[in-house]
């Protein structure tokens, strides 16, 4: 997840380092030179959500670490928040990149809306002690934040098989946030397919011969 979170790390950190007035890292974009107070606030919170996010999933941690656990798990919903609200407000008052159309719009409204959605349901299934809950909405939440990092290789090898266009890359982009969600749900699903497993495999053991 570390490694996946590094391109977006990446490519925010170089984009905010010009929007502050350093040199420029990545190709300029004009969008944001008017108002960039909304992708700031989506840079700083998607960054510190991605990394210190990822150490939400580590069991050991959690187990050694309750509190830890607790008080950084307070911390994302705010950054999951931000993230999710900024999104829709530089899709909302941005103009669409160019070489973009209708299709990633959409996606993107759909996309913010939706991680917005799951941090609260996350956040209100916590509140009620629904542990399983909890983590598989928070899951859901995490793995479309990292969309960004999965499009650099849906368009990448996208391109390169199907080449550009503006419907093509659309599609492609949006293939990233439904290849994280299919994967979100595989985690999600497959601990209790494994303690099904288990325990059926355990009943005829506890029964005995016959």
């Amino acid at each position: 997840m570390l490694a996946l979170a590094f391109i977006p790390v990446l490519g925010g950190t170089g984009r905010l380092i010009e929007v502050l007035g350093g040199p420029e890292v990545l190709p300029t974009d004009d969008r944001f030179a008017a108002s960039p107070v909304p992708l700031v606030a989506h840079i700083v919170a998607a960054v510190v959500y991605a990394v210190l996010g990822a150490f939400q999933f580590s069991a050991r941690l959690r187990r050694r670490r309750p509190n830890w656990h607790r008080r950084a798990g307070r911390l994302l919903v705010v950054l999951g928040l931000a993230v999710a609200f900024s999104g829709l407000w530089m899709t909302l008052a941005y103009p669409r990149k160019e070489g973009t159309g209708d299709i990633l719009w959409g996606t993107r409204l759909l996309v913010s809306s939706g991680m917005g959605t799951a941090v609260i349901l996350g956040l209100v299934a916590i509140r009620r002690r629904d542990i399983a809950r909890h983590r598989a909405w928070m899951t859901r939440a995490y793995a479309l934040a990292l969309g960004a990092g999965t499009q650099a290789l849906t368009v990448g090898f996208g391109e390169a098989l199907f080449g550009a266009g503006v419907g093509r890359t659309d599609l492609m982009m949006a293939a990233a946030w439904v290849i994280n969600l299919a994967i979100a749900e595989w985690v999600i699903r497959r601990p209790t397919v494994r303690r099904t497993k288990r325990a059926s495999r355990a009943r005829p053991a506890l029964a005995g011969p016959s």
